[in-house]
């Protein structure tokens, strides 16, 4: 089957379909409850500080829970994991919605709900796995990330027009009812299956084990995390488009760089690019994604750093998507959900920590020139670790690559 006929193959699978609608309808719930939370808190405290304090609990809590709690969804069913998580958010939702929460309460309502995303992640990522077969996965992740981005942009986006005309608490209810909806997704589309970590496995090594020991799952990671540092372009988009003389248009042009190219990399590479050649290159697929940003430092025109994003955007998610393919090939199956956690912890981390590291920069040397210096920085980075993916899929490529285009499913499990 060539790779232009992989949608249709991951869309023909029944329980595929069922995960995909859950996920997107929880990510565009949860970009929704994130515009209402900054509405809602900023209006009434008039407080700038606290606003961002809600808005980071939205995020930073993902990492803890990526770290911490990613492994339940190999030692208890996956589906059961995405059940529960999604019943707890929606519990935890539902009193925020209530006018009148107390702040600090509110607080703690949404760091838990922030915790829960990354248990669901993790196992939705191996889940997805369970359900298509290998030659369909990266399919399947192309479609996922196309979904996942364009909620994003449909949640803010959309966001802001729906909080005009239902208000931030019927906002919040809306979130909690999107995490009911999946939970009856999940519980009628997925078929039950029994814990991945089963006794006969307990003796497998851990996540961090793992990492310790092997190589190429470290320099797996590490690229998957450098397109998180390479995004910082899209935190400092205010001040860059300052910097270089821009408006409200182009501003707009700057912050929707990013979810364009990843829609188009993930639809390049996820229908025409052969799974191979892309673990093969997945090292030159994240330098690509690094350069654009070291362009950056010639201060090109407004035009032309957004098309710049674009195209880092387009190569870093077509980096990450195969960075998981990479994963559910090379982990076992009863470690699998864990090291998917700890990717997406590091990629929560990366988001998070390379806009502020990027702004203390910015307000030395300018946004152009930061966004510029990230790219080198992680350029150097890029090399050695793109030595030690080349050295992994060398020595130990049975566990690396993908076999050829024959059908036969080689996943570790």
């Amino acid at each position: 089957m060539r790779m232009a006929g992989r949608f249709g193959a991951a869309f023909a699978v029944a329980e595929f379909r069922a995960i995909w609608a859950a996920g997107g309808l929880s990510m565009v719930g949860d970009q929704l409850a994130r515009v209402a939370l900054v509405v809602l808190v900023y209006g009434n405290t008039h407080s700038a500080a606290l606003t961002g304090l809600t808005f980071a609990l939205t995020l930073v809590p993902s990492f803890v829970g990526g770290v911490f709690l990613s492994g339940l969804a190999d030692r208890l069913p996956r589906r059961r994991v995405m059940l529960t998580a999604d019943l707890l958010r929606a519990a935890m939702i539902v009193p925020v919605a209530i006018p009148g929460m107390p702040f600090p309460v509110l607080c703690v309502l949404v760091a838990g709900v922030s915790l829960l995303n990354a248990p669901f992640r993790a196992a939705e990522g191996a889940l997805y796995a369970d359900v298509l077969p290998q030659k369909d996965f990266l399919a399947g992740m192309a479609v996922r990330n196309i979904t996942n981005q364009s909620a994003q942009v449909l949640g803010f986006a959309g966001g802001g027009l729906l909080l005009a005309v239902i208000g931030p608490y019927w906002a919040l209810t809306l979130d909690a009812l999107s995490f009911l909806v999946s939970a009856v997704l999940l519980r009628v589309g997925v078929q039950a299956r029994p814990a991945a970590l089963n006794p006969a496995h307990r003796a497998t090594p851990g996540g961090f084990s793992l990492l310790r020991n092997d190589p190429g799952l470290r320099a797996l990671l590490l690229i998957g995390w450098l397109t998180g540092v390479f995004i910082v372009y899209e935190g400092l988009a205010g001040p860059y488009n300052d910097q270089l003389g821009g408006t409200t248009a182009t501003l707009g042009l700057l912050l929707a760089a990013d979810p364009v190219g990843s829609v188009i990399g993930a639809f390049v590479f996820g229908r025409f690019v052969p799974g191979t050649a892309q673990a093969r290159g997945l090292a030159l697929m994240c330098v690509a994604a690094g350069v654009p940003l070291l362009l950056c430092l010639l201060h090109p025109g407004l035009i032309a750093s957004a098309a710049l994003f674009v195209v880092a955007g387009a190569f870093g998610t077509a980096t990450y998507m195969q960075t998981t393919a990479s994963i559910v090939r090379g982990v076992h199956d009863s470690r699998r959900a864990q090291v998917l956690g700890l990717a997406y912890a590091g990629m929560m981390a990366a988001q998070g920590l390379s806009p502020f590291v990027g702004g203390v920069v910015a307000d030395r040397v300018g946004a152009a020139d930061a966004v510029g210096w990230f790219g080198l920085i992680g350029l150097l980075v890029a090399v050695p670790v793109a030595v030690a993916w080349r050295r992994a899929t060398t020595s130990r490529p049975d566990i690396w690559l993908p076999a050829p285009e024959s059908g036969a499913d080689t996943r570790r499990s």
